[in-house]
């Protein structure tokens, strides 16, 4: 009789965070509830690096603030040298410096725009028009535009009237612990992207995602949380052996009495 497969060991994520600190917290506890596991020894292993005194992003992209890549290096350096095995940065508008940040690493960094093209693709969304909910600071940077146009996505963006009394305003508010408010905010911008056309839209904020969620869409309109999608790519990529066997005992949890 052949012996079972032994999954592979799980690799332990880096999370560089703290932009802003609600948010990380909203992307580990995503990454927690995703994850096909029977017991506590069966989750993705984690390091976070959670720092809000990183500078303002948006603001650096925009020319009147200073860069925050010397603290996303020693925030990554943090991780690589505790031993992190792959990075994950749940925060959009800071992939403006993934470059610099990989080529730092030496290890596995993954993006956010990757995932979530991949979450689109899974929710029957091929291709075509699609809206994006983000900083303005991400939308000066086209950090979404020429990675989406590889993989056959249009982007639908606010004009910028609606992109700072809507998105900005709604990303501050929530920013500011004022989340009804901000809902209102962004499923108004919300509803101009689906007029406009657009198949889904993307909540590329990582902020967004606190004041939205499915049923916020409009019509038809397929709404994609960046934030879940950057939590299932770390989970691909630390867990990539996991079966999911409902009902059944997981390999390395305990026997509970």
């Amino acid at each position: 009789m052949s012996k079972p497969m032994q999954a592979a060991r799980p690799r332990l994520v880096g999370i560089l965070g703290g932009m802003g600190p609600m948010a990380t917290v909203d992307f580990l506890r995503k990454l927690v509830e995703m994850t096909p596991a029977a017991c506590d020894q069966e989750h993705v292993p984690v390091l976070v690096h959670s720092v809000p005194q990183i500078p303002d992003r948006s603001s650096c992209i925009e020319g009147h603030g200073p860069s925050p890549l010397p603290a996303l290096l020693a925030g990554l350096h943090r991780l690589t040298g505790a031993g992190a095995e792959i990075i994950a940065m749940p925060c959009n508008t800071a992939h403006y410096w993934y470059d610099q940040l990989r080529g730092s690493s030496g290890i596995e960094v993954l993006h956010i725009v990757d995932a979530a093209a991949d979450a689109l693709a899974r929710s029957g969304v091929p291709g075509g028009p699609v809206g994006l909910l983000a900083t303005t600071g991400t939308l000066l940077a086209d950090i979404y535009g020429r990675r989406l146009a590889g993989r056959g996505y249009d982007l639908l963006l606010p004009g910028p009237r609606r992109q700072e009394e809507l998105v900005m305003a709604g990303i501050r508010a929530v920013k500011a612990g004022r989340v009804p408010q901000a809902r209102l905010l962004l499923q108004s911008a919300v509803a101009d992207l689906a007029a406009a056309g657009a198949k889904a839209v993307i909540l590329g904020c990582t902020e967004i995602p606190l004041a939205l969620d499915r049923t916020d869409r409009r019509g038809e309109v397929v709404l994609v949380d960046a934030t879940a999608a950057l939590a299932e790519a770390c989970i691909a990529a630390s867990l990539p052996d996991r079966l999911v066997r409902a009902g059944q005992d997981m390999p390395g949890c305990p026997a509970w009495n």
